[in-house]
């Protein structure tokens, strides 16, 4: 049984992979009359009105995005892009750099110098087209002007480490960058420019996802300050990052674009793809293997392990009540956790949140649970997330592997690696954060 539900877990999984394919994604919502008008969800917009069109973006799913705007316009002037290290697929019109992800490298700073060489001096009669998924954060990584790349990247890395959630990662990330914030849309004013999204974050929030380089941002250097301190990360920042927030919590440094800028009458935005389609086309995946199912939520977060918890205890009351749905049963949850790194382990917050659930289920029978990132890529490794039943923990002692140990240790991905229970898929080339699953039998 363990095996039909290890099974089942993938199927139910590369379902909601399907839904969130960012070219059909883009596909869908874009279509060109026989006149010349695109429509862009609900918007119209006469393609002879403009001299130029060019596709600018960033993001894991760049390049299929990119490859849907070559397949739906007539002509594309010019474009540049930056996605992650192995995610290139081939386009005609629009130039790719690679770059790091989640810590910014030198690649995806020349990716970025190249996509504002694009976009300075336009026009109204200009036409861009900014195409925007998960890991754009890391892979525009151009400093504000007196930081240098490696400040950034000391930066990054120690919000990663402390487990700040994306939100305020991501408004430091703004407020740390010549381009993220809205500052693409000053870059490129007068022109016209349509976003399409898709989006990692928890509630789809525009100014989050990839920190909002065309979107208002109701962030201010003294909420980073704030953040900062809160988290106790002080000491870890480079005192030129530092520095830098301060003088422009200080009102030294010019803020990032706010709502109501009449800049952004020129800027429209569409979320092409997000966690709640993923998770609905996984449902009926579920349902059409036999399963009673149920969507947790799409907005789920917090510490991976305590996420972890609550989900276990889930699974232990469909076993022992049958509530909240009988068995069969399938409760999926989307979002994205945190993890705080105490340890010097290798893992994720997909393996982290597999080990903890691994623990909480130890003895009980009929009961899988899995969770994965929808990239294809937990946290620095090739795997994408882990699976987990009752059985694991006692499977990995009898190997001589303490689970308690690897959890402490965050070594999650060589734990799984030893129990032979990774989940990995390679890039997928989408991006709409986790998706989680217990699966009872």
């Amino acid at each position: 049984m363990t095996q039909i539900l290890r099974e089942h877990a993938m199927e139910i999984f590369r379902a909601g992979l399907a839904a969130a394919d960012p070219e059909q994604a883009v596909l869908k919502a874009l279509h060109l009359s026989q006149s010349g008008v695109l429509s862009v969800g609900d918007r119209k917009i006469s393609l002879a009105g403009y001299d130029r069109v060019f596709v600018v973006g960033a993001g894991k799913a760049a390049c299929p995005m990119a490859r849907a705007l070559e397949k739906t316009l007539p002509h594309i002037t010019e474009g540049q892009i930056v996605t992650k290290y192995g995610h290139v697929m081939p386009l005609d019109f629009v130039k790719i750099v690679e770059g790091g992800h989640p810590v910014p490298d030198a690649n995806g700073m020349l990716g970025a110098r190249a996509i504002i060489g694009l976009l300075e001096g336009l026009t109204e009669r200009d036409l861009v087209f900014c195409v925007i998924s998960g890991g754009g954060s890391a892979l525009l990584p151009l400093p504000a002007k007196g930081l240098t790349l490696a400040q950034k990247q000391e930066a990054t890395s120690a919000l990663l480490a402390c487990g700040a959630p994306i939100q305020e990662m991501n408004a430091i990330r703004k407020h740390l960058s010549a381009v993220k914030g809205g500052q693409l849309v000053r870059i490129a004013h007068p022109a016209t420019m349509i976003s399409l999204v898709l989006s990692d974050v928890i509630g789809d929030d525009l100014d989050i996802i990839a920190s909002g380089p065309t979107t208002p941002d109701p962030d201010t250097f003294q909420r980073c300050l704030e953040i900062i301190d809160r988290h106790q990360m002080c000491l870890n920042f480079p005192a030129e990052v530092m520095g830098h927030l301060e003088r422009g919590a200080a009102g030294d440094l010019p803020e990032t674009p706010k709502p109501g800028d009449p800049m952004f009458n020129h800027a429209h935005t569409l979320i092409v793809g997000s966690s709640r389609q993923s998770l609905l086309q996984a449902r009926d995946k579920a349902k059409g293997l036999g399963y009673n199912t149920m969507i947790l939520s799409s907005l789920i977060d917090g510490e991976a392990q305590d996420v972890a918890k609550v989900h276990a205890g889930i699974a232990k009351e469909i076993l022992a009540t049958g509530n909240p749905l009988q068995r069969p049963a399938c409760v999926l949850s989307g979002g994205e956790t945190t993890v705080t790194i105490k340890g010097k382990g290798k893992g994720g917050r997909n393996m982290e949140f597999a080990l903890a659930a691994a623990i909480a289920i130890q003895g009980v029978e009929g009961a899988l649970l899995f969770s994965a990132g929808t990239d294809g890529t937990d946290g620095p490794t090739d795997a994408a997330g882990a699976y987990c039943d009752g059985g694991t923990c006692s499977r990995a002692e009898a190997m001589g592997l303490d689970p308690h140990d690897y959890l402490l240790r965050n070594d999650s991905y060589n734990f799984f690696k030893k129990t032979e229970e990774l989940v990995i898929t390679g890039p997928t080339m989408t991006n709409v954060m986790d998706l989680r699953l217990i699966l009872i039998s």
